[in-house]
């Protein structure tokens, strides 16, 4: 057997991607109710559809209509909840990986008391996974937190937001300590190191930049605030319960050299360290020299204390969470001779590997490479909390859903994951693959651009009747489960 007894199979969500239910008893609007759906935008066009300033967070609380603003009712999760942990049980789920709603909790982030009608709907929701043997796996903070927050304080560039989150951590620890063992703080915290994605760094710290400011020390600042911000609340949840297992969470792209050519071997060196360095401070407690030296180099003004660096010692992670859809390729460029990484100014096309309708790269053997990776350089449990295939998905006239597309590519990943635990002796906790039911995009707003193995009757103009169907893929993971692995076919 290659998977051990006990491997955490399961799927995983956002909950500013499913639960709708936007303005229900006491929440505050998040970061996510104002993104927008662009109907008229190619979905290759990811910086149009993402683009976010302060007008149009204005003209989006401007509008009470969720037409535009997808997220604001999601699958309506919030009200389907039974039904739906009921049909991930049939499946055979041993983990249920989702986020708690900050603004659900705290609808504003920055209040006294918590709201009693959010903490209740999560108890609800735990206990229903609970009945059917499903370990619930938490991140906290999942592209949603409070949007008072980024207007009131300007987001993660203010420091004060280390104890809001803090106390919103110690809320949910304390609440659910006797429900939920996993959790993760940060969501892909660092997808913000690209740059030039405005989207990233809005969605993980909430931060609009301003035409005169310094984007790039914009966004360490506000890492530095969050990677402080969570091993505080590392440290708080272990003394909560020291069963507690708290990791953070990566998105996890590898960037491999166009060539061997000693120039782009360098120049892929040099991206995976301001890519990944978010997590050597995660397990490590420290940040690598190369970052130190890069924040001289650019004369970079960050407000890191002798307690904070004190603070990331004491609050290292349990194991590795991370993402994994594809890697990226890069080659060193004339206009770059220090070799700096600009995100995707500076990432090609590789031709050895094909790619989705969204021009993300299909590449599994990535994943064996990044789980290897990992372990090498960090030497802790990991966990695959993210992966899986978007595409167009067809309801045909007697209610069936054929999607081998999504199996192939699924059985690809897992059998590259299963090389990595059986040849190179991998310490992998669980496998929850992305929108085990289908969801609202993350970033282009789309419900028809579908990951689940459940579909749901919602599309991108918002008509639908939400019913919930078995897609082809359904039987084929509930398998998969049942044999632990080993029949993937």
């Amino acid at each position: 057997m290659s998977f051990p007894k006990g491997f955490f199979w399961g799927g995983a969500v956002a909950a500013n991607q499913v639960e709708g239910a936007w303005n229900v008893d006491g929440k505050g609007p998040s970061v996510a109710d104002v993104a927008t759906y662009k109907p008229n935008t190619d979905v290759k066009d990811y910086k149009s559809h993402v683009a976010m300033d302060d007008a149009h967070i204005a003209a989006a609380m401007a509008d009470p209509d969720d037409t535009y603003y997808p997220k604001r009712r999601g699958i309506d999760f919030y009200h389907h909840y039974k039904e739906d942990i009921a049909l991930f049980a049939e499946m055979g789920f041993r983990c249920y990986r989702m986020s708690i709603a900050w603004s659900r909790i705290f609808p504003n982030g920055d209040e006294e008391q918590p709201n009693e009608a959010g903490l209740k709907f999560y108890d609800d929701m735990f206990d229903e996974c609970l009945k059917y043997g499903i370990e619930p796996v938490i991140t906290l903070s999942h592209f949603e937190m409070p949007l008072h927050l980024v207007q009131e304080y300007g987001g993660w560039r203010n420091r004060k937001l280390i104890d809001f989150f803090v106390k919103f951590a110690v809320t949910c620890f304390e609440r659910y300590k006797d429900k939920v063992k996993y959790w993760m703080t940060f969501n892909e915290i660092n997808n913000q190191a690209d740059i030039g994605d405005g989207f990233m760094l809005y969605a993980n710290s909430g931060v609009v930049v301003k035409p005169e400011e310094n984007v790039e020390e914009l966004m360490y600042q506000a890492s530095h605030y969050e990677l402080v911000a969570s091993a505080e609340a590392i440290k708080a949840g272990h003394k909560i319960n020291p069963e507690f297992q708290i990791g953070c969470m990566i998105a996890m792209c590898p960037i491999y050299p166009a060539t061997c050519r000693p120039e782009d071997i360098l120049q892929a060196e040099k991206a995976m360290q301001k890519r990944y360095y978010y997590a050597d401070v995660h397990v490590k407690g420290e940040y690598p020299v190369n970052i130190l030296k890069y924040w001289e180099r650019k004369d970079l003004k960050l407000d890191v204390t002798e307690e904070d660096l004190s603070v990331l010692k004491q609050g290292c992670v349990d194991y590795i969470g991370f993402s994994y859809y594809m890697s990226f390729c890069t080659k060193a460029e004339p206009d770059s001779p220090e070799y700096d990484y600009r995100g995707e100014k500076d990432r090609i096309k590789n031709q050895y590997v094909k790619a989705s309708e969204w021009g993300w790269q299909i590449d599994p053997i990535g994943l064996r490479y990044s789980l290897n990776w990992f372990t090498d350089r960090y030497k802790v449990p990991l966990f695959i909390v993210e992966n899986g295939f978007g595409a167009y998905d067809t309801l045909e006239a007697d209610g069936s859903i054929h999607d081998p597309y999504r199996v192939e590519y699924l059985q690809h990943h897992i059998s590259e994951m299963k090389k990595a635990v059986e040849e190179d002796g991998v310490d992998l906790m669980g496998y929850t693959p992305w929108g085990c039911i289908d969801l609202v995009s993350a970033g282009t707003g789309e419900m028809d651009k579908r990951y689940g193995f459940i579909y749901v009757d919602k599309h991108n103009d918002g008509t639908g009747d939400l019913s919930r169907r078995k897609k082809d893929s359904f039987e084929w993971y509930k398998e998969v489960i049942s044999t632990n692995g080993e029949n993937i076919n």
